[in-house]
């Protein structure tokens, strides 16, 4: 019988704590939260002073009667879930759920706080162990509450003036208007021109004795100098913005030098640059992004599976006479926004660094990093033990998981080590009326970047000055001028957002929490108000409409401040210095009262349509833009008694017939053959629709002369076209589709995999590691270098 009941979350996570807690526990798993909020209106009545209406999850009551029914055996019960709000929500609800179903009076109930699922940690939570906090229930309930209230009563004003199954999230309204901003000012941008001035300089005084080899020696030490200065001017971005002025500033200063240029200063400098924190989530999901390419769902997946526990085998770490080893909690909570590491943890650190590299890699005493959270339970993510090196374990992790883990471990260790030294030479050449300024940065001590470089610590002011030497150079000096370029360039629109640079801006923002951002975006694109391509976010003609009602009647739940408020707010709340229901009383108020006024005042036509300067061709009545289920297209306002419209990128007097397909007649009806425009695109159809309804496509898909993998099992012959999806992305699938549904993202190459046997492999090109054969079956990890001939 065991003498103690412990709860976690999910099976691994069970697993895993059991193995280190050993006999007189029973751990089992509760698979989250086991209460909700009742549906719909029965949620919270706000006439009760905002009570909660709470009800068991079904598919979790199972979960919770085996709990039950374990604990009647037992002392005590330990609730060990997640070391944040969420998980103190849990154990709350669990706690409730329990005393429904048996008396716990008689019956030991406490909480369990730990970062990292160790047998050290687990032993100093059992020897340390609180009661529950109320305090951290009441912010969790409060969020949960605040995003109830707007979306139950939000989400109807939408359907009714736009459009039905639309939904509206208080944070997730925020940033749909961050990523709609960012797309209009990229619409709104001009693409100015810009000149800069460039000279190609080289130390005079290069000798050899053969002409050849000087000038291949004066090639060799031929630099570029910019122009910094002209007249009394400092040269900004546009002060050189149209040809004339980029011409007669190069034929000045050709005919002012002659050929020939002064040095006038030169200027060493040495930076010290400090490693880069360790991570917390927002960090970790931005690096993951940018080195990795994980989407942040991804990220914090494979995240949670290396805290929960992975089998490694026997663990070297481990000193308990075992050899079978269960899992392995492989690093610590993941879901923080501290930077805490543990005087423990960063000895542990340090003295692996003066091992493994050397004494004058550490500092003199371990650096300690400001946190962004005023909880001191949360730590930084970081590996549960710095012995085990990646490589170590690499066979008993997926791909993605040795990816990650070696992603924290290498932060974790350069944290931990010495600044890097940065050299910077900038030398200044006098011409006459100008300056021209060469600069050069050189690593001269890499310190922390010989282990890991964060990617804003590897970002150069100026990418070409990176790593080029300068010649030898003093005051007084003479060099001979090559050449005076000058160069136009473009200013850069703002940049879409990516995950990382999306995060970073939440971050930055104080909008979400850590644990919130990566279902937060997964979220706005199942909504289909964002779409992502090529890596980038783009709001869709529904994200706009909803986001330009929502900033014109909403305006201040849209606003980032307030938002970034009260989740301010929440955090005082958990910290026990404000009350929670005084808060969710003085959001409500307003904000019913305003709902309450747009069901009236707002017309669903001004939402979701705007007028153009055009009449109809048909009927000579107003045409709009409007909101259909497809997106936006071009409609008569006189609908429906006139059914005109044509699609936006379509010319004035066309209709979906986009013109006639010439020298061809439909094959069913001997009918003439029109090029339409569809909802993925333009195909070719019978004009005698809908009597008939022939179509092809209008571009056929290429053959790629490799057979179907799938259908050769079937004895049959169907190639592999390559085909594009209605976002424009390229994949490749089956001739026989929907006969055959076999599909991939990659080129499919005609070679069989040696290691699995699959007919075919593919062509996969990433940035680090060029092009590669990979087998395109999941269970199968063969990679090979792709040659080509």
């Amino acid at each position: 019988m065991p003498k103690a009941l412990v709860v976690v979350e999910s099976p691994a996570k069970a697993r895993a704590v059991k193995h280190h807690l050993g006999k007189g526990f029973e751990v089992l798993a509760c698979y989250g939260h086991v209460l909700d909020f009742k549906p719909k209106e029965d949620a919270v009545n706000v006439d009760r002073d905002f009570a909660i209406n709470y009800q068991p999850i079904k598919k979790n009551e199972k979960h919770v009667t085996e709990i039950a029914e374990t604990l009647q055996q037992a002392n005590t019960l330990y609730l060990a879930t997640s070391p944040d709000c969420e998980g103190e929500t849990i154990a709350w609800q669990l706690r409730e759920a329990l005393s429904a179903r048996i008396d716990l009076k008689d019956k030991t109930v406490k909480r369990l706080i730990f970062n990292e699922i160790s047998k050290a940690a687990l032993q100093k939570a059992i020897n340390n162990p609180r009661d529950l906090c109320e305090t951290m229930v009441n912010a969790h309930r409060t969020r949960r509450v605040l995003d109830y209230l707007l979306s139950f009563n939000l989400s109807p004003l939408l359907w009714k003036k736009i459009r039905r199954g639309l939904t509206a999230d208080r944070i997730q309204n925020a940033v749909l208007r961050l990523i709609v901003e960012r797309e209009q000012a990229r619409e709104n941008f001009q693409a100015l021109p810009y000149w800069t001035i460039d000279a190609d300089i080289t130390p005079m005084g290069t000798k050899s004795s053969a002409k050849s080899s000087t000038k291949s020696s004066a090639k060799k030490q031929t630099f570029s100098a910019r122009l910094t200065h002209y007249q009394t001017t400092t040269l900004e971005q546009f002060s050189v913005n149209s040809p004339d002025i980029a011409d007669a500033i190069e034929t000045t200063l050709n005919i002012l030098t002659k050929g020939n240029l002064t040095v006038t200063n030169v200027e060493n400098t040495q930076q010290k640059q400090k490693p880069s924190p360790p991570f917390i989530t927002s960090t970790l999901l931005q690096e993951a992004a940018i080195k990795l390419g994980f989407s942040a769902q991804r990220t914090m997946r494979t995240a949670q599976q290396l805290f929960e526990g992975v089998n490694i085998g026997d663990d070297p770490d481990e000193d308990d006479g075992e050899n079978e080893y269960d899992e392995t909690g492989l690093i610590s909570f993941p879901q923080t926004d501290s930077n805490r590491i543990p005087e423990d943890a960063a000895n542990e650190i340090r003295d692996f660094i003066s091992r493994k590299y050397s004494n004058e890699s550490i500092p003199d005493s371990p650096h300690v990093y400001l946190s962004l959270t005023q909880n001191t339970d949360h730590e930084a993510i970081r590996p549960t033990s710095i012995k085990r090196e990646p490589k170590q374990i690499k066979a008993k992790l997926s791909a993605n998981q040795y990816k990650l883990y070696d992603l924290i471990w290498k932060r974790s260790i350069a944290c931990q080590m010495i600044h890097a030294s940065i050299d910077t030479i900038n030398v200044d050449f006098d011409a006459i009326q100008g300056i021209f300024r060469a600069t050069s940065t050189r690593v001269s001590n890499p310190g922390f970047m010989a282990v890991y470089a964060a990617e804003k610590d590897t970002k150069a002011e100026n990418p070409e000055d990176e790593g080029r030497i300068l010649p030898p150079l003093k005051k007084g000096d003479k060099v001979k001028l090559q050449e005076i370029r000058r160069e136009q360039h473009y200013a850069e629109a703002p940049s879409r957002f990516t995950e990382a640079s999306l995060i970073n801006a939440l971050e930055e923002l104080g909008l979400g929490r850590p644990s919130t951002y990566a279902a937060m975006i997964t979220s706005l694109q199942n909504k289909e108000y964002i779409e992502q391509e090529k890596k980038q976010f783009y709001p869709t003609d529904v994200g706009r409409v909803v986001n330009k009602f929502l900033t014109q009647h909403f305006a201040r739940y849209v606003d980032y401040q307030l938002n970034a408020q009260l989740e301010s707010d929440i955090d005082a709340i958990a910290r026990g210095e404000k009350e929670w229901l005084p808060l969710v009383r003085e959001f409500w108020q307003p904000f019913a009262e305003l709902v309450k006024n747009k069901h009236d005042s707002v017309n669903k036509k001004d939402v979701t349509q705007e007028a153009l300067d055009e009449k109809c061709p048909q009927c000579s009545e107003a045409l709009s833009i409007r909101l259909g289920r497809r997106g936006n297209f071009i409609g008569c306002t006189a609908y429906p008694q006139c059914d005109y419209t044509r699609n936006l990128d379509e010319s004035q007097n066309s209709s979906n017939e986009t013109g006639v397909f010439e020298g061809r007649s439909c094959p069913d009806c001997e009918s003439p053959l029109a090029i339409k425009q569809g909802r993925y695109g333009k195909f070719i159809g019978c004009t005698t629709y809908p009597a008939c309804k022939y179509i092809e496509p209008l571009d056929k898909p290429d053959d790629t002369g490799v057979n179907c993998p799938e259908c050769q099992k079937k004895r049959k012959n169907s190639a592999i076209l390559k085909r594009h999806s209605r976002t424009g992305k390229t994949f490749y699938s089956c001739a026989a589709y929907p006969t055959c549904s076999y599909s991939l993202w990659n080129p499919p190459i005609a070679e069989k995999c040696p290691d699995c046997g699959w007919p075919i492999l593919s062509l996969k090109t990433t940035k680090r590691k060029g092009a590669e054969k990979v087998c395109p079956q999941k269970t199968c990890q063969y990679t090979a270098p792709y040659e080509t001939t």
